[in-house]
């Protein structure tokens, strides 16, 4: 079993950073692949980052490749969302998952899940 708990989201304007994290209680942090998903309203839930056991691999969605920095500190049990030059439509709610499979860009892939973090970006 894998808590999770994100932190860090808020309001901001369009242009500005925020950098969310994700806790991790329980069995070994470093076994797991981690990864992002942000939910907007009516919509479904999709792939923001993800990042290997050992940080060799770091994969982005399109939308956010050069602006958002995935990183993880398995020493604290925490893995991070740096996410610079926000825009209006990276508003969502932010979730961190874990995963004891490989990499993967589906959410069905993902074992465990954060409560989520309210990001919004207004322009």
């Amino acid at each position: 079993q894998v808590l999770l708990v994100e932190s860090g989201g808020g309001l901001v304007q369009a242009g500005a950073s925020l950098r969310l994290s994700c806790a991790a209680s329980g069995r070994a942090f470093s076994n797991y692949i981690l990864a992002w998903f942000r939910q907007a309203p009516g919509k479904e839930r999709e792939f923001v980052a993800a990042i290997s056991r050992r940080e060799v691999v770091k994969e982005y969605t399109d939308s956010v490749k050069g602006r958002f920095t995935i990183s993880r500190d398995n020493a604290k049990n925490t893995v991070y969302l740096q996410m610079d030059s926000l825009k209006p439509e990276d508003t969502a709610v932010y979730y961190c998952g874990a995963s004891s499979a490989v990499l993967s860009t589906s959410p069905r892939s993902y074992d465990y899940w954060g409560q989520g973090t309210q990001v919004t970006v207004s322009s």
